[in-house]
This record gives structure tokens, C-alpha cells and sequence, in this order.
């Protein structure tokens, strides 16, 4: 697995090792509190890596952390996953960003560094996203990026606390992608550092 380096941050792969600094990260924000994604506290950090390594070894996810190039320091976590090879197409999802980071650069960097690898290194015909229906900041994100939305799919998975999910589907098709890169281009020059 590759690691995918931008201007500002780094995309490199999830190691078993990076518990305590995921943790570090989801605490900035209580993130394992929100009620629409799935993110590791100190209780769950080592089902959230086993998860994410099993999917590796298995060759249907690719996990990273996500990293301040300056400094080092880990301040999120994405991946591909969904991969099909044969088709073509993966889902970038588990995306989650330490709350100091949100609205700034660090999104924008990662996704353009996830898309270009998508379309340009694995061939991928079609990227698709998927987030939790009442997560508007989410949604308002990928729409951001040059998504379409697709849909909603209801019941789409059941949330730990036993909610049943309705999940909005988005994506980029390869027609769009030229498109696309040209925009995110543009707005990694005019993003909040």
C-alpha cells in the first residue's frame, strides 16, 4: 500500500501501532460521540484497527491515517474501501478529521490525494461516497468535491447505539473526473490553512 503525499499533509497506511495516536486525534472533538460515523475511542480503538487490517489483508480496503506533513501528527483517519477490482469502482469513506482541522485544508488535500490515486493509479471508473442522511456538514463536503448525489438508501446499516441508518450515496465517474481535478485544484489554492 502507497503512501499519498500532497502539499500539506500525508495519506500513509493505518499501522497497529497508530491506536494511541487515533485516540489523540478523535479526542480533539469527542468525536466518538457523534451519532452519524463511526469513530474510535479508547475503548474501541482496537476492533476499529483489527476491522480496518482484516479489510487490508483481504483486499477490499485500503486504511490510512492522515498526517501534518510538517509535523507528523496524526489527525485523522480514511480509506478506500468497497474496492472491486474487476469493476472497477471503490468508496472512500471512514473519513474522520480531528475538530481543530475541520473546515480547513486537510479534507480538500486528502480527497484530491484519494481521487487522483482512484482514477489515475487504480483506473477506477467510478468513486463513490456515502455518509449518514442527518449529516448536512458531510453532505454540503462531498458535494463540495464535485460529487453527485445519487440517492438516499434506507436502513443502510444499523448505527452502534441501534439506529437504522438512511445512507445519501454520491459519486465521481471518470467522464467527470477531468472536471473535477481541475476544481479541486483550484480550490486547494484558495482554502483556510
Amino acid at each position: 500500500m502507497e503512501t499519498l503525499v500532497g502539499q500539506r499533509i500525508r495519506l500513509r497506511p493505518l499501522l497497529a501501532s497508530d491506536a494511541p495516536a487515533l485516540v489523540a486525534a478523535a479526542s480533539d472533538g469527542k468525536l466518538w460521540n457523534l451519532p452519524f460515523t463511526v469513530v474510535p475511542s479508547s475503548e474501541t480503538v482496537q476492533s476499529y484497527i483489527r476491522t480496518a487490517l482484516d479489510g487490508q489483508a483481504a483486499g477490499t480496503v485500503m486504511p490510512f491515517v492522515t498526517e501534518i506533513l510538517e509535523t507528523g501528527q496524526v489527525i485523522g483517519s480514511t480509506r478506500f474501501w468497497k474496492i472491486d477490482r474487476q469493476h472497477r469502482k471503490l468508496e472512500i469513506g471512514s473519513t474522520w478529521i480531528a475538530a481543530t482541522w475541520q473546515g480547513t485544508y486537510v479534507n480538500t488535500e486528502a480527497k484530491f490525494l484519494m481521487l487522483c490515486y482512484a482514477f489515475e493509479v487504480l483506473n477506477c471508473v467510478r468513486v463513490q461516497f456515502t455518509t449518514d442522511e442527518i449529516n448536512e456538514k458531510s453532505r454540503r463536503a462531498i458535494l463540495r468535491l464535485g460529487a453527485k448525489q445519487e440517492g438516499i438508501v434506507r436502513h443502510e446499516r444499523i448505527m452502534p447505539d441501534g439506529r437504522k441508518r438512511n445512507s445519501v450515496r454520491f459519486s465521481i465517474i471518470d467522464d467527470e473526473w477531468p472536471q473535477v481535478r481541475k476544481n479541486l485544484e483550484q480550490k486547494l489554492l484558495n482554502v483556510r490553512p
